[in-house]
């Protein structure tokens, strides 16, 4: 007898999305497009158009009104989902009495976010920080993971035990909450010890909303091949890529984790090691998707967490991307009114404005670096080599005078103090202007 076919993978699993909103003001509130992409990066498929109330007082015991909660269970029975997913952060009692009333099981916006960050970390760092995350979201819910234990409540025999599993539960999690902070406090001083030995370098960091394009970007700028896709959370671990500026200056251009609306704190915590480049750069681009009908918002997120983390985006450049999938341009001067930062139009699909983009960094570097003359004997062949590596000379000439070669030049502190150390006596060095900007790194 011939077998039929055996898929070769597990079918995805189908969600209703539903949500619960309290200021109709907010733009971004008045759909569920946002819980969409997330479900689909989960790896899941979203089933039916999805739920949303507007209700100012939340129901502390199930969030949504009693009504709406019977329209989702009506739902449910017609789409037959394998989970639900509120794009709303749940209490631990909430999810409990949801899952009752529909028979299904809830997932919230935290724990589908946290699932996504899953199944991308990539490095030990990266695991680790998530890890830490979903033990901190899961530690107040050990209850609701224990719920087959209430068919035996009262029970003879059954009550002591039970409650001492959920104690050394809560106990075990606690202990490896402890450990997780412990080994990341060891990996940020570590990245706080890296980013501080590129000195010689000007830094340069990636930030932005999920899907803005900052991978895209890097690739373009550092003829990288770095993992791009059109999904949120392409990218969890920094990359630093090296950039020659069309100057001849090399600086280091780093990735970092796209942020969002409503981001746990918990993650943004616990993800705190891998923002070090971002938190110590020298300069910040703010990588916006331009052609997104939320952009403000988008950009309110990022600002928002970063001003968590101690971090201004006054001093930051504005790249607008995306800007070939514009339908209207005026929409960018909207976007950039009222707002005292230096901004660029790009498309990092196209390559469209990187040439301005280029222009407006080697102007920033510009301001942080001196201008300088370098004299060395003729036959230093490793001093030219080093200070080519760094930078393309303004000026190439030989003073006869003292019988030096001579390379004018624009460095950073950091860069010429590494190069007077390497080449020692044989390097002299005559600053024709100061540097105009203290370097912020």
């Amino acid at each position: 007898m011939k077998k039929g076919a055996q898929p070769t993978r597990a079918p995805r699993e189908r969600a209703l999305v539903v949500g619960h909103r309290v200021d109709r003001r907010d733009a971004q509130a008045h759909d569920l497009s946002e819980a969409f992409g997330l479900v689909e990066a989960a790896g899941a498929e979203v089933v039916g158009d999805g739920l949303l109330q507007w209700r100012e007082t939340p129901s502390p015991a199930t969030l949504f009104g009693k009504g709406k909660v019977e329209e989702i269970r009506l739902e449910i029975e017609h789409l037959r989902p394998d989970l639900v997913v509120v794009d709303n952060d749940l209490t631990p009692a909430q999810a409990r009495n949801l899952e009752k009333a529909w028979n299904k099981r809830i997932v919230d916006r935290s724990e589908l976010i946290l699932d996504i960050f899953a199944r991308r970390a990539k490095t030990q760092q990266a695991r680790l920080q998530v890890e830490l995350a979903q033990n901190e979201y899961l530690a107040p819910r050990l209850r609701r993971m224990w719920t087959h234990l209430e068919r035996m409540e009262g029970a003879v025999g059954t009550r002591g035990p039970g409650e001492t599993q959920l104690e050394t539960d809560k106990r075990l999690i606690k202990r490896r909450i402890q450990d997780l902070k412990l080994e990341l406090e060891a990996i940020e001083a570590r990245k706080q010890r890296e980013v501080r030995t590129r000195g010689d370098l000007f830094t340069i960091g990636l930030v932005g909303y999920t899907n803005a394009g900052k991978s895209t970007l890097l690739n373009k700028l550092t003829n990288s091949e770095e993992f791009v896709a059109d999904m949120l959370f392409a990218t969890l671990d920094t990359r630093t890529r090296q950039w020659r500026l069309s100057d001849g200056r090399t600086v280091l251009l780093s990735d970092t984790v796209g942020f969002l609306q409503r981001l746990p704190h918990h993650l943004v915590a616990s993800f705190h090691a891998t923002l070090e480049e971002a938190l110590h750069a020298d300069l910040l681009l703010h990588v916006v998707d331009g052609s997104h009908p939320h952009a403000d918002q988008q950009m309110a997120a990022v600002e928002e967490v970063l001003a968590s983390l101690g971090k201004d985006l006054s001093d930051a450049i504005i790249v607008f991307n995306k800007t070939d999938a514009l339908d209207d341009p005026l929409k960018l001067q909207y976007l950039r009114q009222g707002r005292p930062q230096e901004v660029v139009h790009i498309s990092a699909r196209t390559g469209a404005g990187l040439d301005a983009l280029n222009a407006a960094v080697q102007r920033r570097l510009d301001r942080r670096s001196a201008l300088v003359d370098l004299y060395f004997p003729l036959r230093s062949g490793r001093i030219e080599a080093a200070v080519r590596k760094l930078c393309a000379p303004i000026e190439d000439d030989y003073d006869a005078e003292r019988s030096l070669r001579r390379l004018r030049v624009r460095l950073t502190e950091g860069a010429l103090g590494n190069l007077m150390r390497s080449a020692g006596r044989e390097l002299v060095v005559e600053t024709i202007a100061a540097a105009s900007e203290p370097r912020l790194a």
